[in-house]
């Protein structure tokens, strides 16, 4: 069975290969993430396999490998469906013992770029202790354990929280902690990497005082152990051990339990939540325009994929102050409200096959294009005027601020303008309604990755007088070309967001029934 489920694994991987030469592309730019990742983490193990001080060695082998067991432990949890080839779901009508199961699936979940990467990056760190031969099968051993360990633990948090995980408010806390997780990992690598945490901290003995406490948990136990060998302390290296043997045991007994009610009792769509009342739609005009700007309100405050779309932004701020690169964060604000405006690009692409009541009902394209960039500004407009006036003043450039308002919200018009017009031209192949925001769909097309790149170096030469302006205007401390910054943004977003909301109306007019069948094949 076991061997079936591996076979079934590889099968299924194979087919999808099939199915599109861009699935291979996928595949093959996912193979190069994991070669750059190997090399990355060789010339790391390199490095610490010349050093001779052991406590270094030590110190970074079980942070880092803590890190990696927590990765597969956690990651599965926040970008759930991610992968679900193997949905344990899927076996409910077949007659498989759960351990025969547990083992196929734990063995499955290697396949793949993020599993193979892990074995070899786990079997080629110790070659870290090639001083001391005999402790070299002893990091081998117990990386296999830890690997083990992940997986195991991986499996069993889905698997148990299966139900809850496939529940839309939960894909929203999801993402939501992501984009926490991740800020947190951009600002402490930045605080560490230069010197943030004050002259006067002790990193090496910031990361041994860590070391030494994951070194007795699930997750940094089996990096501790090597190390307690090479020191000759093999009485507390057989004790982590047994730390990590005993946490795999009770691992494995917690997915048993959960596979078997999960067989019994798999994960169902949530009921649908009862209503109250009409929401947005209540709120404004019974218009076609109407409806349109409430249907897509609705989607910028319960869509997950709209939510994570604008909470990602303040990472790039928060990623700027990290590094201390201070006021050279200011540069990129046209890009981040470029980014904020070409988000309703994929608009009626993210529709999917609800789009059809556009295409039914009579409704103009202009008014589904006003619609949509109403329902943005709403939203955008605030968060980048927001995000204008905490740069300006973190940066020490509060004086500024008419012309970074100027060419932050005139670039947000202008995006707004351009996504209008290519959201009626190109399908972007995006998650649907449901679907895991984490994960990608396969099949991309030239044509979408051009558009972008075509839809984005048109906002970037649309929007240049501003830029111009706003660049003088902060070089040379001038208030008259600040406020004429301001002006010429507004008028200039306001322009070229008219002449979008129109073209592209008439575009939809034409080619309505065309996306409608491109969407439909998508999906």
């Amino acid at each position: 069975m076991v061997e079936h489920l591996v076979r079934l694994k590889l099968t299924l991987l194979r087919n999808g290969l099939r199915r599109s030469p861009w699935q291979i592309v996928g595949m093959v730019v996912g193979a190069l993430y994991g070669v750059m990742a190997l090399i990355g983490v060789g010339v790391g193990i390199v490095a610490l396999a010349l050093s001779t001080d052991a406590s270094l060695r030590r110190a970074v082998l079980v942070v880092g490998g803590s890190a990696v067991v927590l990765g597969w432990a956690v990651l599965p949890m926040i970008a759930f469906g991610v992968d679900a080839t193997l949905d344990p779901a899927r076996f409910v009508t077949f007659p498989v013992p759960t351990r025969r199961l547990l083992a196929g699936l734990g063995l499955a979940a290697l396949i793949g770029v993020p599993g193979v990467v892990t074995v070899l990056g786990v079997l080629g760190a110790s070659v870290v202790w090639w001083r001391e031969p005999v402790v070299v099968p002893v990091a081998m051993l117990t990386g296999l354990l830890a690997v083990a360990v992940a997986v195991v633990a991986s499996r069993a948090t889905t698997t148990t929280l299966a139900s809850v995980l496939s529940g839309r408010r939960t894909r929203e806390a999801s993402a939501f902690a992501f984009l926490v997780l991740l800020a947190a990992a951009y600002l402490g690598f930045g605080r560490l990497t230069t010197g943030g945490l004050g002259p006067g901290t002790d990193l090496r003995g910031l990361l041994s005082g860590v070391a030494d406490v994951l070194g007795w948990t699930p997750v940094g136990a089996a990096w501790a152990a090597p190390a307690d060998a090479a020191a000759g302390a093999w009485g507390t290296a057989v004790l982590r051990t047994l730390v990590l043997v005993a946490s795999l045991a009770a691992l494995l007994v917690w997915w048993d339990r959960a596979m078997a009610r999960a067989l019994v009792r798999p994960a169902s769509k949530d009921a649908a939540a009862g209503a109250h009342g009409l929401g947005m739609f209540a709120r404004l005009p019974a218009t076609p325009l109407g409806a349109v700007t409430a249907r897509c309100l609705t989607y910028w405050r319960r869509d997950p994929r709209y939510i994570l779309a604008v909470a990602a932004v303040p990472l790039v701020p928060i990623a700027m102050y990290a590094f201390g690169s201070g006021s050279t964060a200011l540069w990129f604000l046209p890009m981040m409200t470029g980014i904020l405006g070409w988000s309703i690009a994929a608009d009626t692409s993210s529709d999917g096959t609800a789009f059809w009541a556009h295409v039914a009902a009579p409704l103009r394209g202009v008014d589904d294009r006003l619609g949509r960039a109403i329902a943005a500004g709403l939203v955008l407009v605030p968060l980048a005027a927001l995000l204008v006036v905490v740069l300006g003043v973190l940066t020490g450039h509060a004086d500024d601020l008419p012309a970074l308002l100027g060419v932050g919200l005139g670039t947000l018009g202008v995006s707004l303008g351009v996504a209008s017009v290519m959201s009626a031209l190109v399908v972007m192949r995006v998650q649907q309604s449901g679907e895991n925001v984490f994960g990608t769909r396969q099949g991309g097309s030239v044509v979408s990755v051009l558009s972008q790149l075509v839809g984005m170096l048109a906002v970037l030469g649309l929007s240049s007088p501003v830029l111009v302006l706003c660049v003088l205007a902060v070089v040379r401390h001038s208030a008259v070309l600040g406020w004429s910054a301001l002006v010429v943004g507004l008028a200039l977003g306001a322009t070229v967001l008219t002449v979008g909301v129109r073209w592209g109306g008439r575009l939809l007019d034409r080619r309505a029934p065309v996306i409608l069948q491109e969407i439909v094949s998508m999906v």
